[in-house]
């Protein structure tokens, strides 16, 4: 009897958040999983002990500077490793002829280039960077369609709606309804938010995530992102995409069907639940982590979002009605806006301020390639930093 077939993994974000679970689930699934790639931005140490740990060859790094500190110290490396730097590093691992499947989780668009090559390769894409369907949803659905491969969501919302509409017909579906924590912020004042520090925003009630989407949890502009990208990925009408303020982190979406029952997925707020479920679709493994206890009390809460206080969520809305290029401009205001918040140059409620003066700057228009969103992000992130100047006078 032959033994099965390992799925080949190329990671493109290893030492992130969700590189780390992803680790930790190709660890417990050796059997199953082989890791064949691994890059990041710029930790090349992290990246060296990986590579030790899983046996990996093909290695990139995204940063000049960091590509040529790994090169220099070659000897921390296994022997025979191959180093590749920059964007085209991203994009070759991207297409290595021995992987099957390649998890983007690369923070920002970063990653867009190296999922379009993925699915011209004809490699599955396991998607954790939402930024990239917000950009160009239209180019890499169309791409994954053409190539005949899977798009298999990584976000722990996304996941559970493409889990939770398997084997449903499109037709029945009525809507979608995505669950937020409301992050560090949900219960506030408004006064309280206006003395708000990065600190403050980085203290997030249930999950362990980087500081830019935890900053984007307070706000909820990232559950405005994940409607975006669920438009995208479910082929839904922006009315059919909501959201509703879950502080348990347990149901992570609720799927209504037009005769008005409603499926929904739970598991524990841990990103191993649905990076493993994407690396090994469409079979299923003991996970990693411990699972519900219903042999104790557990409370599932469910509120309305009040987008008064969470403006971001409205604008992101608006973007989805507007379509055409106002959601690429939505996320890179927010990048800019966000960086600089982190970085103690403005406010916490200057962020939907920058985005909303962003929106009203740059005309919407329908783009016909890459090359015009790509320009378009360009645009959006100066408008947004030429704003900044308003708050730092």
């Amino acid at each position: 009897m032959t033994a099965p077939t390992k799925k080949r993994v190329v990671l493109l974000g290893a030492t992130g958040s969700i590189g780390e679970n992803a680790l930790r689930v190709i660890a417990a699934h050796r059997d199953k999983l082989e890791l064949v790639g691994i890059a990041a931005r710029a930790n090349w140490e992290k990246l060296a002990a990986i590579a030790h740990r899983f046996g990996v060859r093909h290695i990139g790094v995204f940063e000049d500077a960091a590509f040529a500190d790994a090169r220099k110290n070659s000897a921390a490396f296994p022997k025979n490793t191959r180093l590749v730097g920059g964007l085209a590093g991203l994009v070759e691992l991207a297409q290595l002829p021995e992987a099957d499947i390649v998890l983007v989780a690369v923070v920002g668009t970063t990653g867009l280039e190296p999922a379009l090559a993925a699915l011209a390769a004809r490699k599955d894409l396991a998607l954790a960077s939402k930024e990239i369907l917000v950009l160009a949803g239209k180019f890499v659905m169309a791409a994954a369609k053409q190539h005949g491969v899977k798009l298999l969501p990584v976000d722990s919302e996304h996941n559970a709606v493409f889990q939770c509409l398997e084997g449903h017909p499109h037709a029945g579906v009525r809507r979608i309804v995505l669950t937020a924590s409301g992050g560090a912020f949900r219960d506030w004042t408004p006064d309280q938010l206006a003395h708000a520090t990065p600190a403050d925003a980085l203290k997030h009630p249930n999950w362990a995530m980087g500081p830019k989407i935890t900053v984007d949890s307070a706000t909820l502009a990232n559950k405005g992102l994940e409607l975006i990208e669920a438009q995208w990925l479910f082929g839904l009408r922006p009315e059919q995409c909501t959201a509703v303020l879950h502080p348990q982190s347990i149901v992570h979406c609720l799927v209504e069907f037009t005769d008005g029952t409603m499926l929904a997925q739970l598991s524990p707020p841990s990103m191993t639940f649905p990076i493993q479920h994407a690396l090994l679709y469409p079979a299923r493994a003991p996970g990693v982590e411990t699972t519900l206890d219903f042999t104790k009390a557990i409370g599932l809460e469910f509120r309305p979002v009040d987008e008064a206080r969470f403006p971001m969520l409205r604008l992101a809305r608006q973007t989805m009605t507007s379509a055409g290029i106002a959601p690429a401009v939505f996320n890179a205001a927010n990048e800019v806006a966000v960086a600089a918040f982190l970085n103690a140059q403005i406010p916490f409620l200057a962020i939907p301020r920058v985005v909303e003066h962003t929106l009203g700057t740059i005309p919407n228009f329908e783009p016909t390639g890459l090359a015009a969103v790509l320009a378009v992000d360009a645009d959006a992130r100066r408008a947004a930093t030429a704003m900044l100047a308003h708050f730092q006078s």
